[in-house]
């Protein structure tokens, strides 16, 4: 049961800090404002820092992991490119990012209350994504 859940809990946060990537790829060449390219561009960095300790967990099981749900990831698109076109401001990028964040979180803290066998080592990664999630939601709200 440890294993099993170890490894759901891991591939869940394997398919968030993509999306996550994806999703600040997505914004970044449209953003304007220094500080708001930096804050993005330094929450990227910190995902694929830990979507590098994710892999090498799921290695260690031989498992592959998850690519984000393909139906999920489309829609995010869709509104990305949709609200972009419609207000290309660091307001309406602040305001994806977040309501992106606050789906992420809710999303790890579901994963992490339902494999409550997972091993400690994937928790925490579970609990960092988390915070980096959050931390970005402060760090964007005063271009809300």
């Amino acid at each position: 049961m440890i294993e099993s859940d170890t490894i759901k809990l891991l591939r869940e946060c394997d398919a968030g800090v993509r999306m996550g990537i994806d999703s600040i790829e997505e914004v970044l060449d449209n953003v304007k404002s220094e500080k708001l390219e930096k804050y993005l561009t330094e929450c990227k960095e910190e995902h694929k820092k830990l979507q590098n300790e994710i892999n090498e967990q799921l290695d260690k099981f031989e498992d592959e992991g998850k690519a984000p749900n393909p139906i999920a990831k489309g829609m995010s698109w869709l509104k990305t490119n949709w609200k972009l076109s419609m207000d290309n401001t660091d307001n309406t990028i602040a305001d994806l990012m977040t309501d992106g964040c606050n789906m992420g979180v809710k999303s790890l803290n579901k994963y992490l209350n339902e494999y409550k066998a997972a091993d400690e080592f994937s928790k925490d990664i579970t609990k960092r994504l988390i915070n980096l999630e959050e931390k970005l939601i402060v760090d964007i709200r005063k271009y809300l």
